[in-house]
């Protein structure tokens, strides 16, 4: 019998792992193992010759994924490639990955649904929970810590800069009000009541403000440099780079990086526009009506 995290098909599936083009007897990088999703997909084109690599900061998601692959692994026997787990955040991969030796890389950005689906991780307001958002939850400050000790203007920045949230200082000012705040339940009320929808508008008035914590707790923007500053010197010539984000912040990242670096001679841009879901994913998944895929081939002289 399956769990959860097989039945999960993540997004833009069949797109990613069409454009890394996986080579059999390649090395593949899936830097957000998550739920396994994509890394399956990975894993049934590859050989016997061939190796995954998975990064994964969450204890909780790389068990998860490595149960899910060690059932392919039994389904494909003697033709499984080698699969390497590794516990830790993506942007330690230059410790983990030999340079120069990865055939493809693939970053599916933003929280996973397992992350977001738990009430008790506090990544969402959906489900009341405390309000924790760290993605490793070994370390680190939770998201109760920071709008409980950081300052009324420390927070109206944050909330400015990773939720774009126009009214970041009405928020900063209405949690500095509310505080103590222990859940996220408690979090969503306050953010609403200060800011109610505009017209027009289709998230709840929270969700902006739920992004700014996630982001600045997870330092998911500063990760997301430190891997395509590096993915140039781990991956061999020819070799491709995928990468899914959620939201402005990241593809605004990723189409700058991989833009710069063809300026430079590093990328040939594979993807012109970004890939979106098509409608019937959309209707299926509704969280991949915001994923946008950029990909992009190490130039075959770039080193």
């Amino acid at each position: 019998m399956t769990n959860s995290s097989e039945r999960h098909v993540p997004v833009l599936f069949k797109e990613a792992i069409d454009l890394l083009r996986v080579n059999p007897d390649g090395t593949y990088v899936d830097c957000t193992v998550g739920l396994g999703g994509h890394a399956e997909g990975i894993v049934r084109r590859l050989g016997p010759g061939g190796r995954l690599i998975g990064f994964d900061r969450d204890p909780e998601a790389l068990a998860l994924a490595k149960a899910r692959l060690d059932r392919v692994a039994g389904e494909l026997g003697s033709r499984a490639p080698k699969v390497t787990l590794i516990g830790d955040a993506f942007s330690s991969i230059v410790r983990h990955v030999e340079p120069g030796s990865v055939d493809g890389l693939l970053a599916d950005l933003g929280v996973s649904s397992l992350q977001f689906d738990e009430g008790r991780r506090g990544f969402s307001f959906q489900a009341d929970g405390p309000l924790d958002m760290r993605m490793d939850t070994r370390s680190g400050p939770t998201a109760a810590q920071v709008v409980n000790e950081a300052s009324e203007r420390e927070l109206a920045d944050l909330i400015y800069e990773y939720g774009e949230e126009r009214r970041s200082r009405t928020v900063a000012r209405a949690i500095v009000r509310g505080r103590p705040i222990t859940t996220t339940g408690q979090l969503a009320r306050i953010v609403a009541s200060a800011v109610p929808p505009m017209k027009g508008q289709r998230i709840h008035p929270a969700t902006r403000t739920f992004q700014a914590l996630r982001i600045h707790v997870n330092r998911e923007l500063d990760e997301i440099r430190a891997l395509l500053e590096a993915a140039p010197q781990l991956l061999k010539p020819s070799a491709r780079l995928a990468v899914i984000s959620f939201h402005s912040l990241e593809d605004r990242i990723a189409k700058d990086s991989l833009r710069e670096g063809a300026k430079q001679g590093i990328w040939t841009i594979l993807t012109r526009k970004p890939v979106t879901a098509g409608e019937e994913e959309m209707e299926r998944n509704p969280r991949s009506r915001s994923a946008k895929l950029r990909a992009a081939e190490k130039a075959a002289s770039s080193d």
